[in-house]
């Protein structure tokens, strides 16, 4: 019998013909291995409705799971008609879905937070300086409750408040709609912080690009989570799926901007990458 591989896969938004492309490349057996997705599933990819679905059965068939990405956020708020969808991204197939409240409810009951093995951890976007991985959890849960209400009322209130920049500083003694706003904005839009973790969510660019005074890479600081365990994170395509630190990998590869479909395999730490072909 071959081998068990658990595999990372970064930012699909919507590429299924990539992410086919990658499957056939690690030679996935969904009868053995297991794929932890991290999120961004949908938006600007030639095939949402299909990528969500496929993930969906993966997940539902036991070889899968995924943590939810700020574009699955944001599908979910239009979905519950508390957002327009941007021209830029196509989802408008997902909505107009058959199936589409399964989906929709099958994605607002995903986590933001999951542990591939003992000694790593995933979330979309990183994990902040100021934050062990037990508090990331238990966080990242308190969002998950309410994403996951069974009173849509409840959903929708924070769907309705989930955007914004402020506050832009974790503060265990945050409240309500403001304490869950800034829980998901770290996990999932987090690129830059300052060294008190304070968010600053305009620079998008490379490594190598000016960035605003006093603030660098969330990486760059020393944090509890990153002595604890390996750090895995997708959402900042311009790291092109590369190793930023010890213990601290991006996986998107920026496959919807005509880059790469990342896969890192967590038994060897080998990477697997396929272009875009659309």
């Amino acid at each position: 019998m071959s081998k068990r591989y658990n595999y990372v896969i970064g930012d699909i938004q919507g590429c299924f013909e990539a992410l086919k492309q990658l499957l056939k490349h690690i030679q996935f057996d969904p009868e053995q291995d297991f794929i932890w997705f991290a999120g961004d599933l949908v938006a600007r990819g030639e095939n949402s409705l299909g990528a969500l679905r496929f993930v969906k059965k993966l997940v539902e068939r036991g070889a899968a799971a995924t943590v939810l990405g700020n574009h699955d956020l944001t599908l979910l708020a239009c979905a519950r008609n508390l957002k327009a969808i941007k021209p830029k991204d196509n989802t408008q197939d997902v909505i107009d879905a058959i199936d589409s409240d399964e989906l929709i409810d099958w994605l607002r009951r995903q986590p933001l937070c999951l542990f591939p093995n003992d000694q790593t951890i995933l979330t979309h976007a990183g994990v902040p300086c100021v934050w062990s991985a037990e508090k990331t959890q238990q966080l990242a849960a308190e969002v998950e409750a309410i994403l996951a209400h069974d009173d849509f009322s409840v959903l929708d209130a924070f769907l309705a408040e989930m955007y914004g920049s402020q506050p832009d500083l974790w503060q265990d003694d945050l409240t309500g709609h403001a304490r869950l706003r800034c829980i998901v904005n770290y996990l999932t839009r987090m690129r830059l912080t300052d060294a008190t973790g304070r968010l600053e969510f305009s620079f998008k660019d490379e490594l190598e690009a000016p960035m605003p005074a006093g603030f660098q890479p969330w990486f760059e600081f020393e944090s509890p989570t990153s002595t604890t365990h390996q750090i895995l994170f997708g959402h900042w395509a311009a790291l092109k799926g590369q190793s930023v630190k010890d213990q601290i990998r991006n996986v998107d590869g920026g496959c919807v901007w005509g880059g790469e479909l990342v896969a890192y395999r967590l038994e060897d730490a080998q990477v697997f990458r396929v272009k875009n072909p659309l």
